[in-house]
């Protein structure tokens, strides 16, 4: 049973110790990253009535977007620091939009979307909330248009702002839209190695002879933050070594190649990346020996998530932690515990 878990990790997750209803409280004494982050003036200050938020912000011709965070996430800092200080982006979103701050673990009262009574944590839950930051952006009926999961840079949380700003998702979708914005500087090759699965690509499980988990790497040429994770973060021996735990799988996104998909499909690479709703490079997509996607990332992460990530599929934690955040905090614990530092943005 696919388990749609999505990441883009960054993103993203929280410090080991984090409190229940932490808004403003920080975090424990020792951590490497800051707890709580201050957020723009401009955010709405709500009773988290969302149905009124929702027709308030109809009213003044604006679209709602909820961003999920939570206490010592360092994407949240980098979103709130870096993107929220750029004035093409505030303006915009100003313009556009009403943000509505909702901490994952908080214990403020909700109202949601169905008039459901809940709580802050519940409510995160009930979307599948897996990282931090992630943003919905909702339309008019409150039907969610565009999802982010974890941190996108500048460049492209902007043509976020854009897409939804301007209705695109009426005539295109995300992925598209994406391919029409003029690239930024990369290397502008694909990171295939040698002991990577080469093509033409069966991704098949069953028969193929291997009861390794299949890691399938979705990028594209023009991608920076592609060039950084094969540059700079698997190279690192840990990474290594946790790689070759999987099958791996390189598919260029905007590809015409012909590929077996694990469920036995055969299509072009772009026409699954299409299926399957990609619209981060790099995401990583993780598939059981069954051939059943049961965990993935999409967004941008650096090495100590990247490792994360890994593990959490590797160990088989998956199957007994379904919250990726609390299995987070327990493997920082657990490496501090044995005199290890922990860096989340490293």
């Amino acid at each position: 049973m696919l388990k749609h878990i999505a990441l883009s990790i960054s993103l993203l997750f929280g410090a080991s110790q984090l409190q229940a209803a932490g808004e403003g409280k920080g975090l424990d004494q020792g951590l490497v990253n800051p707890g709580f982050h201050e957020k723009p003036v401009w955010f709405k200050n709500s009773f988290l009535d969302l149905q009124e938020d929702l027709q308030e912000a109809a009213d003044e011709g604006k679209r709602l977007v909820l961003y999920f965070h939570q206490d010592g996430c360092p994407y949240c800092a980098k979103l709130l620091n870096e993107n929220f200080s750029l004035k093409a982006i505030v303006d915009k979103t100003k313009q556009a939009f009403q943000l509505i701050a909702i901490n994952i673990w908080g214990d403020r009262e909700v109202t949601g979307l169905r008039g459901e009574s809940t709580t802050e944590k519940a409510f995160a839950a009930s979307m599948k909330v897996m990282y931090t930051p992630t943003l919905l952006f909702l339309n008019e009926q409150g039907q969610r248009v565009l999802r982010i999961n974890g941190y996108y840079a500048p460049h492209r949380f902007l043509a976020a702002l854009d897409y939804v700003a301007d209705g695109e998702e009426r005539r295109l979708s995300f992925r598209d839209y994406l391919a029409h914005r003029q690239p930024v500087a990369s290397s502008g090759r694909l990171h295939r190695q040698a002991d990577y699965l080469q093509p033409p690509m069966d991704l098949r499980r069953t028969g193929q002879g291997s009861a390794k988990p299949l890691l399938v790497l979705m990028e594209m040429k023009q991608c920076p933050p592609c060039d950084e994770l094969h540059q700079e973060i698997l190279p690192q021996p840990a990474l290594r070594e946790a790689l070759e735990g999987f099958d791996v799988a390189l598919v260029d996104i905007w590809s015409g190649e012909e590929l077996i998909t694990p469920n036995g499909e055969r299509m072009k690479a772009t026409d699954w990346a299409e299926r399957l709703g990609i619209q981060y490079a790099p995401s990583m997509l993780f598939f059981d020996s069954g051939g059943s996607e049961v965990f993935r990332s999409e967004a941008y992460l650096r090495t100590f998530h990247t490792h994360a990530v890994m593990d959490y599929v590797l160990s088989g934690s998956y199957r007994e932690q379904p919250n990726f955040q609390r299995f987070v905090q327990a493997r920082a614990d657990e490496l501090r515990a044995r005199g290890e530092a922990v860096d989340l943005m490293k």
